[in-house]
């Protein structure tokens, strides 16, 4: 038995991001515990991970250069989603994290 399924993808890519969501159902709206706040940021590492590489296999498909389009759109679209998730959920205390860095204080 191999590590790829018949298009090629590894099948971590594949189960991963369903268990993600099931992490996710599971903990919404709960205190999370230290055990659970954990189980929460692996699932939300790997979820990041398996969408990177998602975005990777289908760059290298398309070629370039809208193959590098596709990547850079895809972690900015991760990395805005994290920065607006954190926001919303950090109340006045994070209003300020997607300040520009250059911008005059």
């Amino acid at each position: 038995m191999t590590n790829t399924v018949v298009h090629g993808l590894p099948r971590w890519s594949l189960a991963v991001p369903p268990l993600a969501l099931v992490v996710l159902v599971l903990s919404w709206g709960r205190d999370l515990g230290a055990v659970l706040l954990i189980l929460v940021c692996a699932g939300l590492g790997a979820a990041v991970i398996a969408a990177v590489h998602h975005a990777e296999v289908v760059a290298h498909r398309v070629g370039e250069p809208f193959g590098t389009l596709i990547l850079a759109l895809a972690v900015t679209v991760i990395e805005v989603a994290l920065i607006v998730t954190l926001m919303a959920s950090g109340g006045d205390k994070a209003a300020s994290l997607a300040r520009d860095p250059c911008s005059p204080r």
